[in-house]
Order: C-alpha cells, then sequence, then structure tokens
C-alpha cells in the first residue's frame, strides 16, 4: 500500500519508526483485535501457496458497467484532473498518481484482470503493488506475491493492514491475475455504525476471502475504524504506488434487489 523511504543498512532496511526487515513486516505496531498479531506482522503465518488454472476472463453482463474495455479511459480521472495512466498493447498502465471512477457505487460485484511485468524487480511491498479501493476506501491489496514474500495482511488478495487471504493464489510474474469481489457498504442507522462493510474475493478462481468484514476504512501501520459519518457511496479508486501495474477486463455491476420491474 503506502511507499516508504528507508536507509539500508546490515541487510535490513530501517523505517521512520521502527525496524522493516527485508520488506516482511513490523512489530511496532498495534495488535490486531482477536488475533495475536500486529498490524503488518512479519511473523504472521504466510497464506499457503496453491497452484490455480491462471485468470478467469470474464464477458461483462449485459447490465454491466464497463470501466475499461482496453480502449478509452472516459470513465476515469484523477485528483490531478485528467486520468494520468496510460494505455498499452489493451490494458491500462498504472502512471503518475491513482485512478478513481467519475462514478460512485454502493454494493456492487466487481471484475478486473491484473498483471506486474515480467522481469521487473519485486521485493516485498515494492516493485510491482497496486490496490483496489472500494468505495475509495476499504482496499483489496494488488501485489506480486508469487515468489515474493511480505507480510501476509499485505500480499494479494488481502484486506490491507486486517485480513490475509486463505491462501496464495497468485499467478507467476508476467502473467494475468483476476479478481472477481463481491463487496457490501457498511450500514449506519441513526449515526451508529450497524453492520461493517463485507467483502467476497475470488481470486483466479479460488476464493480467498469469505464474506469477511472489514474493520474500517483501510490504512498503513494502524487500526483501522469506523467514522461517525459514512457516504451510502463512493468511487472505485486504483493505486499508484510507482509501479507499472497493468489492468484490463474492467467492469462493475451494481447489485439491485430481487422482484425488480424492468
Amino acid at each position: 500500500m503506502k511507499n516508504q523511504t528507508f536507509a539500508v543498512l546490515s541487510g535490513a532496511m530501517i523505517g521512520a519508526s521502527g525496524l522493516y526487515a527485508e520488506g516482511l513486516g513490523y512489530q511496532d505496531t498495534p495488535i490486531i483485535p482477536g488475533t495475536p498479531y500486529h498490524v503488518h506482522d512479519g511473523e504472521r503465518p504466510q497464506p499457503r501457496i496453491i497452484e490455480t488454472a491462471g485468470v478467469v476472463v470474464v464477458k461483462p453482463p449485459s447490465d454491466a458497467k464497463v470501466l475499461f474495455d482496453g480502449s478509452t479511459l472516459d470513465a476515469w480521472t484523477s485528483r490531478k484532473g485528467e486520468p494520468t495512466w496510460e494505455i498499452k498493447g489493451g490494458a491500462m498502465v498504472a502512471k503518475g498518481t491513482d485512478l478513481v471512477t467519475k462514478d460512485e457505487f454502493g454494493a456492487v460485484q466487481l471484475h478486473f484482470e491484473w498483471k506486474i511485468p515480467a522481469g521487473r524487480k519485486v521485493n516485498g511491498q515494492g516493485g510491482g503493488n497496486s490496490g483496489c479501493f472500494l468505495m475509495g476506501k476499504y482496499e483489496i491489496q494488488v501485489l506480486q506475491s508469487n515468489g515474493n514474500k511480505t507480510y501476509p495482511d499485505g500480499q494479494a488478495a488481502s484486506l490491507y493492514g486486517q485480513q490475509p487471504p486463505i491462501v496464495n493464489a497468485t499467478s507467476p510474474q508476467g502473467e494475468w491475475n483476476s479478481y472477481d469481489i463481491t463487496f457490501e457498504p457498511p450500514v449506519y442507522e441513526d449515526g451508529k455504525l450497524k453492520a461493517p462493510a463485507m467483502v467476497t474475493v475470488v481470486h483466479n478462481g479460488v476464493v480467498v476471502q469469505h464474506r469477511e468484514a472489514f474493520s474500517g476504512p483501510s490504512g498503513h501501520k494502524k487500526l483501522s475504524e469506523y467514522p461517525a459519518e459514512h457516504p451510502e457511496t463512493g468511487p472505485i479508486r486504483l493505486q499508484f504506488h510507482g509501479d507499472p501495474v497493468e489492468y484490463r477486463n474492467f467492469w462493475v455491476r451494481p447489485l439491485g434487489q430481487r422482484d425488480q420491474k424492468n
């Protein structure tokens, strides 16, 4: 997720607030409630590595909103105004700053495919890092996690800083990955949180997060918590972390209700 500035010393990197050994994690962060582990704890068990059939390519359903079809960034903007990302070979490539949808969404089904370029040097959180923020707040981590170890709650398909994936289903570097995500926003009633945001993530055809609760909006090196007020909808945000992560076949379906008339 977050970029850090480090000085290299005796095979380890020293950050502004503690030891960050070879990109594997921290021991000076808060304990995640209900677990014995710190936020970004490098000693937390690594998700079991499995082999999958690879990327699952899904054609957008007829009621989906296509956010990227390989040809235009018209559905996106950035804090700088016009999108800074580039289109190469039918993929949008991270560059310059975060990419943000012009439209806002609440409960959604989301599909996209991503990859890290082959041959790029990747180490821990560096070299192959991005993220998809639902409602602009809740991050599903995008990271090259095949052959690249990092703190488990920061690897691919993690709820960043909160929950590692059940297994590591990441494709080899240079190959495409797919995420199929179902997201439910938090529910507030009378100004108080009634139910947390929930998410299910399918990575390369494998369920790696099953209706997991976000403990609040995603953050770095801190416990998350829900704000006193929360919008009903928000944009989808793709993080630029300094790495040319590629995305394609990006579509979203707002989740409606049963028995609606056409």
